[in-house]
């Protein structure tokens, strides 16, 4: 029986690519993430790293060094989502795959490898392949998982060997002495661009491991530091200190966590399983090319997609036809839904228009039709509703006619917001991927204007609140009646850049001229306070 043999694969960009892959270059930008109170860098572009900005720095120090750092929030379960999909992705190098969740894979190839040319091909292509999809990875191979991790992520930051304890522990406290005077945050010294690809010898476990860091034996927060107060940096220092002492001080995980990545205690791979694809395949004995019987195939299709769809409780988002000509040419069309559906006649009905787009050319012998996104469909007791939900999926099977014209991102419904800040009163959402608003939209306290736009300054000639005369838009106005005033204060636990002015007074203007103006004074800022025009009323 052949070795054990693990495969680790991380992705130290992740949360960063995941965003930036498609826009070609990224530039100096982070995805941030909250710590307590304070606000860190999660993850890095290649610029950002180039630039000396590491993850765990707080963003305003960031921002200091680097004033155009452009940010995005970090999104711990689309992150999930996207490491689960480059699970699926990697199982054409292994078929037992398991997601870490420090942005990794676990790949076990043991007796996989010789299919790609040997271990060190097998890693080169895994590296390759993600580089194509825009992501920075770096693979280890090792006897177990543990030294697997450990090796993907730490190999060749070890201690130079022949450097002494003490040599290491005064660099460190000078590093420390630098980070201090540079600001309150402990700058970790920056880590040497690692290989991308690295490859322990089978039973070679203890001198692969010996030169790495502890903290590349997945231990608890805080658990690495402590080891280094007793001069025990390196896993090596391990190997001769008592098994018994260092238990009773660190307790088991210590020793658990050491043994597995040294092959002494098991440590299993969970393996995610992949969902069987919903997807119905139609053969034809001969070739096809007109309407009627593209849609007879679609039909045929529809009715046995509807059915795996109903097994699993599940409505079809989006649905897919693929269909393959005499030639081996394949043309795809794609249809996406409000609403989740497993109505095989209303999914034709939409469907239909789609096919009229397929070339026959010599002939189609082939039809695939799968749903790539599904959604689970809750059984509800109706309870007289039935018209309303009937016009509900009337509402849906419209909105999806119209979205296949113009994409179903394109049109919105609003929907009611809990804020009293003019121009926030209100949500756009998707009007596919959204309910609508149940609940009576809330009335303000007092009337809003119809035309809403970014504020203007306005110059008062004449005192008064408001002010009885004022220019604006370089034309001079005089107040005939005023409405007022009407105190909005920010939303102090955000920042808005507009505003940052402070408290505002809002005045209904009513002018000579006619115009019902919606005027405001600012208070707070110095330099942004006065007199502005925010909107008008009909």
């Amino acid at each position: 029986m052949p070795a054990r043999r693990i495969l680790s694969v991380w992705f130290p960009r992740l949360g960063a690519e995941r965003l930036t892959r498609r826009a070609g270059g990224a530039g100096v930008f982070a995805v941030v993430a909250e710590e307590g109170p304070r606000t860190v860098l999660a993850s890095l572009s290649p610029e950002a790293e180039a630039a000396g900005l590491v993850p765990g720095q707080p963003l305003r120090a960031a921002q200091a060094m680097c004033p155009d750092l452009r940010t995005a929030a970090q999104d711990p379960a689309a992150e999930a989502a996207f490491l689960r999909a480059l699970a699926r992705w990697a199982d054409r190098f292994s078929p037992l795959v398991a997601c870490e969740r420090s942005g990794g894979l676990m790949l076990d190839i043991t007796g996989c490898a010789h299919l790609f040319g040997g271990e060190a091909a097998l890693a080169e292509a895994v590296v390759d392949e993600a580089a194509g999809l825009g992501l920075s990875a770096r693979c280890a191979i090792a006897d177990t998982a543990g030294a697997a991790w450990a090796l993907a992520r730490f190999a060749g930051q070890g201690a130079a060997p022949g450097r002494s304890g003490d040599a290491i522990a005064q660099e460190a406290r000078a590093t420390r002495a630098r980070a201090a005077k540079r600001g309150s945050w402990q700058q970790q010294p920056r880590r040497q661009q690692a290989a991308p690809v690295t490859l322990a010898p089978p039973g070679q476990l203890h001198g692969a491991l010996a030169p790495l860091p502890v903290a590349a034996l997945r231990l608890p927060e805080g658990m690495a530091e402590d080891l280094a107060r007793l001069g025990l940096r390196r896993i090596g220092d391990l190997a001769g200190q008592p098994r018994a002492a260092l238990g009773r001080r660190f307790g088991p995980v210590l020793m658990q966590r050491l043994d597995q990545a040294l092959g002494a205690v098991p440590e299993p791979l969970s393996a995610i399983a992949a969902p069987p694809p919903l997807a119905v395949r139609l053969s034809l004995p001969e070739p096809i090319g007109l309407l009627d019987d593209l849609r007879a195939g679609a039909a045929r299709l529809l009715a046995r997609l509807c059915a795996r769809l109903a097994e699993r409780g599940a409505g079809a988002r989006a649905l897919r036809l693929e269909a393959r000509g005499c030639d081996g040419a394949v043309q795809t069309v794609g249809l996406r839904l409000a609403r989740p559906m497993r109505d095989e006649a209303a999914m034709l009905a939409l469907l239909g228009p789609k096919l009229e787009r397929i070339e026959a050319g010599f002939g189609i012998d082939m039809l695939r039709l799968d749903a790539p996104e599904t959604e689970r469909i809750v059984a509800e007791q109706m309870r007289g509703a039935g018209q309303a939900e009937a016009r509900g999926d009337a509402l849906a099977d419209l909105l999806t006619r119209l979205g296949a014209r113009v994409g179903l991102d394109a049109i919105t419904r609003r929907h009611p917001a809990e804020s009293r800040i003019p121009g926030k009163t209100a949500l756009t959402l998707a009007a596919a991927w959204s309910a609508p608003a149940l609940a009576p939209w809330p009335l303000p306290e007092h009337p809003r204007p119809l035309l809403l736009w970014r504020p203007e300054p306005v110059t008062p000639e004449a005192g008064g609140r408001p002010c009885a005369v004022f220019r604006w838009r370089g034309r001079r106005h005089e107040t005939a009646h005023a409405i007022g005033p009407e105190r909005i204060a920010p939303e102090w636990w955000l920042d808005d850049p507009e505003w940052r002015t402070g408290l505002r007074d809002y005045w209904q203007v009513l002018t000579t001229r006619g115009e019902r103006l919606w005027l405001y004074q600012a208070h707070g800022a110095a330099l942004s306070g006065g007199w502005f025009c925010h909107g008008r009323f009909a």
